[in-house]
């Protein structure tokens, strides 16, 4: 029976790490065409960083703290701890979101929209593909939150309930490093 325990979450793992390949295949192919296309740079503007990415990079800094105490207490057997960080994980999510949707508003106020020029279109380009897999991010936590609601009974049921909360913890980190990436991509890359 342990076998099967030990299998149920690393399969979770396993696809996670695929599903994060394609991931990783998306955000370089924009990213290199952000890198080539700004060497052209007769009409490449440079886009003031909105005071707002600084409060969604700090919410999400925080986001990746409280997912993996979350996990934690789930490994300690600590379930209504593990859901309460879970909700806690959620709602900073949600606050990124919005705090991104702020910084869309101030670059919006100074001018700057999709169709400004190519730096704001990449801009908006990789901020919202990561706020899409964000959301998708959430849904997640949202599923393991209702889940939480339960108590897992059997050896088989906390090992798929470890296993998927391993996998969006993993998934939820990289999120976090990969707003870090695009974040110096945007504003240290000219």
């Amino acid at each position: 029976m342990s076998a099967v325990v030990n299998t149920i979450g690393s399969r979770y793992r396993t696809g996670m790490w695929v599903a994060l390949a394609s991931m990783v295949m998306l955000f370089t192919s924009l990213s290199s065409a952000y890198i080539v296309r700004s060497a052209t740079s007769y009409d490449w503007l440079p886009v003031r960083m909105p005071r707002a990415i600084f409060v969604s990079t700090a919410l999400l800094l925080l986001s990746s703290v409280t997912i993996e105490i979350s996990r934690r207490k789930l490994k300690a057997s600590l379930h209504d701890a593990y859901a309460r960080y879970l909700l806690i994980t959620t709602l900073l999510g949600l606050v990124f979101l919005a705090s991104q949707l702020s910084a869309w508003r101030e670059l919006s106020a100074q001018g700057v929209y999709l169709a400004s020029h190519p730096h704001s279109s990449f801009f908006y380009l990789l901020t919202g593909a990561h706020a899409v897999h964000v959301a998708g991010g959430l849904l997640a936590l949202i599923f393991l939150w209702f889940r939480s609601r339960r108590e897992p009974g059997t050896p088989l049921a906390k090992a798929r309930t470890q296993g998927a909360a391993d996998a969006v913890s993993i998934y939820w980190h990289f999120m976090d490093a990969l707003w870090i990436y695009l974040f110096l991509l945007l504003f240290l890359w000219r």
